[in-house]
């Protein structure tokens, strides 16, 4: 099936002398064809809370003008930054290609003031916005209620949820940790809720706490799907070379029905991401 990774990074240059991870456009590309994935969504991050090493937004708008078919930039800019409004609509204004927003890392609960600011402007501005649930960043509680309030105070835009604080949620004994736990899922979990009653949040399967999530338990992921199929997004997290992507195998190799497979493969990322036919 066509494949859209909705979550992958490039370069992340350090602020320490020689200091980089990732990968160039170039080899994200080359990795791309090397899975048979159509498209990528890149994703910068500019918060201080993921290390030494940040990726401008910049940096992702030059790679996307360089492959404009393959790669699809989203934006970011660090809530705590002053005129952080403005930064967005200056990116969108000045390239049409920005399809979202994130993934926001930062030490802030997610229902921050700060935060609001950005969710009412990527509302506005029609933009998908990624976060990325942690110890770290982006806190709540046990049943997500911070996540819910947002969702209920901004309506008409989409919050993509990632990560382990978010996937982890989708078990009634979520204890609001972020491991990568290996138990049996027990039904009514916060996120299987939320995907259910809230037509504006989605999740990425992306990185450890995604795949985790859909793998740790295969009988209750069946049922996950068939409930959730809309919103779930096909993603990898991709961002070193040799890194493992099991998301690719088991999207391939996991019985569910083709309309499903399809849908979480590319449909509701062409839906949500308004992408054309092409």
């Amino acid at each position: 099936c066509i494949m859209i990774d909705t979550h992958t990074h490039l370069h992340y240059t350090g602020r320490i002398p020689g200091e980089r991870i990732g990968v160039s456009a170039e080899q994200l590309v080359d990795k791309m064809n090397e899975n048979g994935i159509a498209k990528s969504v890149v994703l910068p991050i500019e918060s201080p809370e993921v290390g030494t090493c940040i990726c401008m937004t910049e940096t992702v708008i030059e790679a996307a003008l360089k492959y404009p078919e393959r790669l699809i930039p989203f934006i970011h800019v660090d809530p705590r930054m002053p005129r952080s409004e403005q930064v967005i609509e200056h990116f969108c204004n000045t390239c049409d290609l920005i399809k979202g927003f994130g993934e926001t890392v930062d030490g802030l609960p997610i229902d921050d003031p700060l935060h609001k600011k950005i969710y009412a402007k990527c509302s506005d501005l029609g933009l998908p916005l990624v976060f990325y649930g942690s110890s770290y960043s982006n806190f709540d509680e046990v049943g997500l209620p911070r996540l819910e309030s947002c969702l209920q105070e901004f309506p008409a835009l989409i919050f993509i949820g990632h990560g382990p604080r978010w996937w982890n949620a989708i078990s009634a004994d979520d204890d609001a940790s972020c491991g990568y736990p290996d138990t049996a899922v027990v039904a009514g979990g916060a996120a299987d809720r939320l995907l259910q009653e809230y037509g504006n949040i989605h999740a990425d399967i992306s990185a450890g706490s995604g795949y985790n999530a859909m793998s740790r338990d295969p009988e209750f992921t069946q049922g996950f799907l068939e409930r959730n199929w809309r919103k779930t997004l096909f993603a990898t997290d991709y961002l070193s070379a040799g890194q493992e992507q099991p998301q690719i195998q088991w999207l391939r190799e996991t019985p569910m029905a083709e309309e499903h497979r399809e849908a979480i493969a590319e449909g509701n990322a062409r839906r949500i991401l308004r992408l054309d036919n092409g």
